[in-house]
């Protein structure tokens, strides 16, 4: 009777794809894991980073609070603008100033007689400028001695003492003009020439004998009857953290002084409390954000719970909601200066409060904000502490840092243990393979020799 087949054996394994799905099993878990871990570790950076950034910013906002400069900011005003502008800096103070220009600080000009035009040879020699204890000498010879040689060789000269050349055409002849480069008496420029043929001698000059064009002068200005010159027409030093800037002589008939005055720029102290409103009230949208449990959402904030957080918060709002002992009288707390606390815990800045404050007790409340112990210098000293190189912000975010590496080496090591793994499997399956495939050459010799036996019956 005929035997039943025998199947004991298969080369057809698909080796690739058994490992790769075992090894997707074997690490799906430790994935996902690690992906988990990942994300909730670059999700703690992000938060620490948003809210390091929202204290830094509020630190940014204080800063004319802190180092005080708020109070030292100035308005200036002129009666007469067409006669002198002014800008003040921090050393300025306040006060009145009668002005009265007499006169503009002029540069040089010179203009040589008429040569017939520009291209005309004017004379051999050397020729010398001078200004002060600067000058250059110039070889003038025959064959580059027009006027225009003259000119190019002034203005190309390394040695020029500040004196610029140039050529006006009119109906009688070319002209050479020399200006000095800078205004006042002290630049004052003479023009001497010597030797070769006598004819560089038209464009000699001394102020000391001769008229220009337009004579060298300091400006001339009184300051509250006391006179003053500047070399230029921007006078720095006439009074205290002032920059004069002249423009026209003042009226001599009748004498019209112009009036200038320095008075402090309230409007700077508004600026900079609204900015650290502004700014604080920023800080309380990121915490609140970081913080926050939506039951309704089921979101829950990156830093809900974190007790850092939760101090640095209370102590920003401490030091803002703090009194001031250091005054006697006037505002002692940010509140006498209009700046309160809202029901939401964020700041709101009554500018009318603060306006009268500031007319009636100006030094109490640059005390209470900018003092030694005032507000904005306590709360940049926090500030500072907590985002240094050593604060706790800083090495919050250093650990977390290093957390993410920490998980970056684990899943390499992982990658490493799991293509190990994969290795593995390829190579038994790939044996089981090999046997199975020669188990099937086995079975089909012992049908044949079964079918044989059956057949010869």
């Amino acid at each position: 009777m005929a035997t039943s087949p025998v199947n004991i054996g298969s080369s057809s394994i698909d080796v690739a794809s058994i490992v790769t799905n075992l090894v997707a099993n074997k690490r799906k878990a430790q994935d996902a894991k690690y992906a988990a871990d990942s994300q909730a570790n670059t999700t703690q950076i992000s938060a620490v980073g948003n809210f390091t950034s929202s204290l830094t910013s509020l630190q940014s906002a204080i800063k004319a609070l802190t180092d005080g400069t708020a109070f030292k900011t100035q308005k200036v005003s002129v009666g007469d603008s067409k006669a002198l502008t002014a800008t003040v800096d921090s050393t300025a103070q306040p006060n009145t100033y009668k002005i009265k220009v007499d006169q503009l600080a002029t540069a040089q000009k010179t203009m040589s007689s008429a040569f017939s035009d520009s291209k005309t040879a004017i004379g051999t020699g050397t020729l010398k400028i001078a200004i002060g204890d600067k000058s250059m000498s110039l070889d003038v010879a025959s064959g580059a001695n027009t006027l225009e040689n003259v000119r190019d060789a002034i203005n190309k000269a390394k040695d020029n003492p500040g004196v610029t050349a140039s050529i006006v055409t009119g109906s009688d002849g070319a002209h050479l003009v020399l200006t000095s480069v800078s205004t006042g008496a002290a630049n004052a420029f003479t023009v001497t020439t010597s030797g070769g043929d006598g004819g560089l001698a038209q464009l000699d000059f001394d102020p000391a004998t001769g008229t220009a064009q337009t004579p060298a002068a300091d400006a001339v200005f009184w300051v509250d009857g006391v006179k003053a010159t500047s070399a230029s027409n921007t006078a720095t030093s006439a009074i205290d953290g002032v920059t004069l800037s002249l423009t026209a002589v003042t009226p001599t008939n009748p004498d019209q002084p112009t009036t200038l005055t320095i008075t402090n720029d309230p409007g700077a102290v508004t600026t900079a409390l609204n900015s650290l409103v502004t700014a604080y009230n920023s800080f309380i949208a990121t915490y609140k954000q970081l913080t926050k449990y939506d039951q309704t959402n089921q979101q829950v904030g990156a830093l809900i719970g974190d007790a850092t957080v939760n101090s640095i918060k209370s102590q920003v709002a401490t030091v803002l909601g703090s009194q001031f002992a250091g005054n006697t009288s006037g505002p002692r707390s940010l509140s006498d200066l209009g700046v309160a606390f809202q029901t939401d815990g964020t700041l709101k800045l009554d500018t009318n409060k603060l306006t009268k404050v500031m007319a009636n007790n100006p030094k109490e409340a640059q005390s209470l904000l900018s003092g030694d112990n005032g507000v904005a210098p306590k709360l940049d000293k926090l500030i500072a502490g907590w985002t240094a190189s050593n604060g706790i912000l800083t090495q919050r975010t250093a650990n977390l840092q290093n957390k993410a590496k920490d998980i970056k080496d684990e899943m390499a090591a992982f990658d490493v243990q799991m293509d190990d793994y994969s290795k593995r499997l390829t190579k038994q399956y790939s044996a089981l393979d090999a046997m199975m495939t020669k188990l099937a050459g086995t079975s089909s010799y012992l049908q044949q020799q079964f079918d044989a036996l059956t057949a010869s019956k």
